[in-house]
């Protein structure tokens, strides 16, 4: 049996079956479709397959169709997810999360925001999908009516938000080798679907725009879906049914009923992308079988990403520094603020060096935002999620307002205290810079402000630039490497002991308690942030002191843009002082022993041997 007919009968399993206990271990084994359960073994050596290899799966439909829940779906969460840190085990931070506004509306795991609210998706995300143990490239783009691609076709003005929804979306179909067209079943064929449908017959024959030189047609598959169950199906005067014979009618073969909210129906979806994946690497000649393509790439030394997040406020031109970076219209820009949502991770690569770049959606206070608004709540905790698993934090700035900000100052206290990273990016340079105010005199003022609310973040890097007229913006990513690798650097134990050597000659740490306080060796513990562990024999150090060491040691190290962490251990001064001193009876000492002796001596005559105390005591008893 092959590798994809094994995948193939693993996900034809219900889930409902499983949860319910009516499969047997193997079965259980086997199964990797459903949402709750995880990568393990040699499953996850499947997930980083070739990226020519990998099938390019894009979801289409009407806007509220339920686009982003079946991308949440088919979504693979171990593969997505950033390598961990550490920082996801510790308890969040109150303070940070207060001064941004960040509130928890729901539990999220990083899949696309889903609400009730047509057109909340607005760009297209990108992310590694998985059925079974197939891998591929899964798309969620925008709704798409027919007002909107009236627009996209110039009927109605290419610079609207719509026009540049919907030319994501062409985009996305395009370069896809499968097009899921979703709709919602219960509502039918509306004139937004036949307009999504028409577009789509003109494109199903053309070849597909592909960076691997596929030019292999698309498929195109239709999913009906919210068919929760098979009641619709034996309902009479049910609706549904005329609904499929409808859509069978466009040309595209008959839909295939799905609740992608409930995960049902996944087994048909997952047939298509088996047999769709065999035969693009069939054509690119490529082993059936990812594991011998593994096994083939497993001694190659390949670098880790870098997790790049661009944060700030609303309106200060983080999606446009973005399409900037990547030469390409890849996010939606505009004038309105606001109109980034979701946390949009595109993989690319800077000098032969990969790099995942996060445009994120702007940051504002709690209270300038309305409580009604869950969107901008659940795009704030996207944003936030983004940080997290940042490597490297890049906090644009609006030149205009020439001061830093609250809430700026409150992003940039809440990627120290998560231990990342900070490089400052200073945009739209080009309306304040004159003959007497030049780029490097902004600079030094962010710096100067920044250093005076918070000391650890003195000497921040900051690049002035003009992300729209693309100047200075090449100047970034330099900066941000030199970040990442300070960030990342491990200093051999010799070298810190010779600078704690240097620091206690000139300034030793003071005393307490009339006792003096002293630190014997350094060690780090860990990177990414910092971490070094001091060894005293007094339990804490005066916080002063502690600043200290650490503006020293920043300025040793050049560790500038980060939190230098120094913890502080006590290690006893003597090791055998908590030892438990045996319970000494009767006359104890030299005294003791020679009074012994003498009466032994006048009792025997003779000298009594090494041991023999306790057997002469008892004879004499």
């Amino acid at each position: 049996m092959s590798y994809y007919a094994k995948s193939f009968l693993s996900v034809i399993i219900s889930p409902r079956t499983i949860h319910h206990g009516y499969c047997t271990p193997r079965i259980m084994k086997a199964w990797a479709g459903c949402r709750s359960c995880n990568l393990t073994g040699s499953q996850k050596k499947y997930v980083t397959t070739n990226a020519n290899s990998e099938l390019i799966v894009s979801i289409l439909g009407p806007p509220n169709a339920g686009k982003s829940t079946l991308f949440n779906r088919l979504m693979c969460k171990e593969s997505n997810r950033a390598y961990r840190l550490g920082s996801e085990k510790k308890t969040n931070n109150t303070r940070s999360q207060g001064r941004i506004g960040y509130r928890n509306p729901s539990k999220r795991s990083g899949g696309a925001i889903v609400t009730p609210i047509a057109g909340t998706t607005r760009d297209r995300r990108e992310c590694i999908g998985r059925l079974g143990d197939i891998t591929f490239r899964l798309v969620d783009t925008a709704g798409v009516d027919g007002e909107k691609l009236d627009v996209a076709f110039g009927k109605g003005g290419t610079d609207s938000l719509d026009g540049a929804m919907i030319r994501q979306t062409m985009e996305a179909a395009r370069r896809s080798d499968l097009v899921l067209l979703l709709f919602d079943a219960r509502v039918g064929v509306t004139s937004d679907l036949a307009e999504t449908i028409r577009w789509l017959r003109k494109i199903s024959h053309s070849p597909k725009h592909s960076p691997d030189g596929d030019n292999q047609q698309r498929d195109i598959v239709i999913l009906a879906n919210k068919l929760e169950g098979d009641r619709w199906a034996s309902m009479e005067n049910s609706t549904v049914l005329d609904n499929l014979a409808e859509i069978s009618r466009c040309g595209f073969g008959e839909a295939i009923p799905i609740s992608a909210e409930h995960g049902e129906g996944m087994a048909e979806v997952a047939s298509v992308i088996h047999r769709l994946t065999e035969e693009k690497r069939k054509r690119l000649g490529l082993p059936l079988d990812p594991s011998n393509e593994e096994e083939s790439n497993k001694d190659d030394d390949t670098e880790k990403p870098l997790q790049l997040a661009i944060l700030g406020q609303i309106n200060v031109g983080k999606s446009t520094l973005v399409n900037a970076i990547l030469g390409e219209e890849r996010v939606i820009t505009g004038d309105t603020p606001g109109l980034t949502r979701d946390a949009i991770s595109v993989s690319w690569y800077w000098n032969k060096r990969p790099v995942k770049i996060v445009d994120t959606a702007g940051l504002r206070r709690g209270l300038k935002r309305e409580r009604s608004n869950e969107i901008e709540d659940l795009a704030v905790l996207d944003a936030m999620r983004a940080m997290k698993l940042a490597d490297v934090a890049v906090l644009v700035l609006d030149a205009q307002a020439r001061f830093i900000q609250r809430q700026e100052l409150a992003i940039a206290d809440a990627v120290i205290r998560e231990g990342r990273s900070l490089v400052i990016a200073a945009n739209k340079m080009d309306l304040i810079v004159d003959a007497d105010y030049t780029k490097e005199d902004f600079a030094r003022a962010v710096q100067e402000q920044i250093e005076l609310r918070y000391p650890m973040l003195r000497k921040t890097p900051v690049v002035p630039m003009s992300s729209l007229h693309k100047k200075n913006v090449d100047q970034l990513m330099p900066v941000v490497f030199e970040a990442r690798d300070r960030w990342a650097r491990v200093i051999p134990t010799g070298m810190l002991n010779r600078w704690l050597e240097e620091v206690l000659d000139e300034h030793p740490p003071p005393t307490q308690q009339g006792r003096p306080s002293k630190i014997k060796y350094i060690i780090q513990t860990k990177g990414r942030p910092p971490t070094f562990l001091l060894f005293c024999n007094v339990p804490e150090l005066p916080i002063n002191y502690i600043n200290y060491l650490t503006r020293h040691f920043q300025d040793t190290f050049s560790m500038f843009g980060m939190v230098v962490r120094l913890v502080v251990k006590m290690s006893a001064e003597n090791p055998y002082a908590n030892k438990v001193k045996p319970k000494l009876t009767g006359i104890g000492g030299w005294r003791g022993r020679q009074k012994r002796l003498v009466s032994e001596l006048k009792k025997t005559g003779t000298v009594p041997q090494k041991g023999k105390r306790s057997r002469y005591k008892k004879k004499n008893d």
